[in-house]
């Protein structure tokens, strides 16, 4: 016959106490959120080091389970709920405590220790690729020794030759193409080998496209120029028309006709200024001219 104070002893033994140092909702007196874990703070090239030593630390104070995914936030009115999100802060202290300051303002208003982690992998984390292109530089290959392949190695064998084709294929390219060379040694996992030809393939024919572009433009403003070089109305030849020409004959003939007055018959006015027929004005006086009237 249970006794009423049976279940609560069914639960106490089901579910250890938070006062218990094996629990993960554990703290320690000494766990604020001012700790520092690590020695080296994450400043992006170090994420390797920097996420192993983060790793130990935090399984050493047992909370690995709250970046992990292994300890979900409870639900509703769980009575764990409450030590969850305190738990969960003093990680998001922890990891914002090990990092430069540039990446804690990046992270700082997210309220998920595993998120914040998960966003740090996705952006420091670097593949194997680099590391299996160094590998493939001193002919390393891999190789099954149980006789007649029954351990289960033969798919592994297959993704390493496809590496291997790749890599092959890649470190056999101009160093012309390092760049896209580096972008698709970083992408994890790495494309198989008919999108990396594809991809290098694109890229040689947007190189081409590029250059006849460029020469057509080239050729293009050579003419460009040359076409306003030879324009009559550009400076060229209007230099030889404010030098040559002035000092020639033939800049005379080039201005504009000289007025001309029908009344008197001479040059250099109109009938409607002639003072012969409106009269001078006064202490005007007359000057001798050397050439005569036209006829």
């Amino acid at each position: 016959m249970e006794t009423p104070g049976s279940d609560n002893s069914k639960n106490t033994s089901g579910n250890s106490s938070i006062d218990d140092t094996s629990n993960p909702y554990f703290l320690h007196h000494s766990d604020n959120p001012g700790l520092v874990l690590v020695s080296q703070p994450l400043i992006g090239e170090n994420y390797a080091s920097w996420s192993h030593a983060l790793l130990i630390a935090l399984s050493v104070k047992n909370k690995l389970g709250f970046i992990d995914g292994s300890i979900p936030k409870p639900q509703g009115n769980d009575p764990n709920l409450h030590s969850w999100i305190r738990n969960n802060n003093i990680v998001i202290s922890w990891i914002l405590n090990s990092v430069s300051k540039e990446i804690s303002a990046s992270i700082i208003f997210s309220d998920s220790a595993l998120d914040i982690w998960l966003d740090l992998k996705d952006r420091f984390q670097q593949s194997n690729g680099p590391r299996i292109f160094q590998l493939q530089l001193t002919n390393y290959r891999l190789n099954c020794t149980c006789g007649r392949c029954t351990c289960g190695g033969v798919k592994l064998l297959n993704s390493h030759y496809q590496m291997e084709h790749i890599m092959s294929f890649l470190m056999g390219l101009h160093d012309s193409f390092s760049q896209i060379r580096g972008q698709l040694l970083l992408m994890d996992p790495l494309p198989p080998i008919n999108k990396v030809y594809a991809l290098i393939s694109q890229e040689e024919h947007q190189r081409k496209v590029g250059t006849q572009l460029h020469s057509s433009f080239d050729s293009t403003s050579a003419v460009a120029f040359a076409v306003k070089n030879n324009d009559p109305k550009r400076t060229g030849e209007r230099g030889s028309y404010t030098s040559t020409s002035r000092n020639s004959g033939n800049y005379r003939g080039q201005k504009k006709e000289r007025p001309f007055c029908t009344h008197c018959q001479y040059h250099g006015h109109t009938i409607e200024k002639c003072y012969k027929l409106h009269g001078y004005p006064p202490g005007f006086q007359p000057r001798q001219r050397d050439t005569h009237p036209n006829s």
